[in-house]
């Protein structure tokens, strides 16, 4: 996974509650194993109707969104595709939880923002589009002044600015790994297991 310590961007504004992850990805096009591949399916129903609001900013790196963001079932593609298409972090008042671990699994930042944050965001890039989402920092900023501080478990943080999934950070330990397997006492013989 590649390291995500800032992404600085135009910003594609959603403003809908409730985005589930059927809307993000629809089903008949999960059957691909790989990550990749799946942004040209994202919001594939909306992006029928011409004035759907992603075809405004179709190069945005990040998205802003209405509250549960996420939402429904678990499919992981949900975040594969944002990520596909190019969004680096989705700043939104809430999350389905599946959809934001999925999201920092994936590389995709899901900072969650408290909904009286939404006007002033929406205002500044309806001004100049363009925001900074900084996650070594912790904040957002805009280039006319704007900067607001978030939260954001640290564990997620760490995840994301080194670029970590689950076995990149299980290497990390590789020396603790290599000197217990070294004083373990094997309970059976692995050599006579056929």
């Amino acid at each position: 996974m590649r390291p995500l310590r800032s992404v600085t961007g135009a910003v594609a504004v959603l403003d809908r509650p409730d985005v589930d992850t059927d809307q993000i990805i629809p089903k008949q096009f999960l059957k691909r194993i790989e990550r990749a591949g799946y942004g040209e399916f994202l919001f594939f129903d909306w992006m029928k109707d011409p004035d759907f609001e992603l075809h405004r900013t179709p190069d945005a790196a990040i998205l802003l969104a209405g509250r549960n963001f996420g939402c429904g079932s678990s499919r992981e593609h949900a975040a594969w595709a944002l990520e596909d298409r190019g969004f680096r972090a989705v700043l939104a008042p809430s999350f389905g939880d599946i959809f934001r671990q999925n999201a920092i699994n994936s590389g995709l930042a899901p900072v969650a923002v408290p909904p009286e944050w939404l006007a002033q965001l929406k205002d500044a890039v309806a001004a100049r589009n363009e925001l900074t989402v900084d996650l070594e920092t912790l904040r957002i900023t805009h280039p006319d002044g704007l900067e607001l501080a978030f939260d954001f478990d640290a564990h997620a943080q760490e995840t994301l600015v080194n670029g970590l999934d689950d076995v990149a950070r299980t290497l990390q330990r590789e020396d603790e790994i290599a000197a217990f397997e070294a004083t373990y006492a094997r309970r059976f013989d692995l050599a006579r297991i056929p």
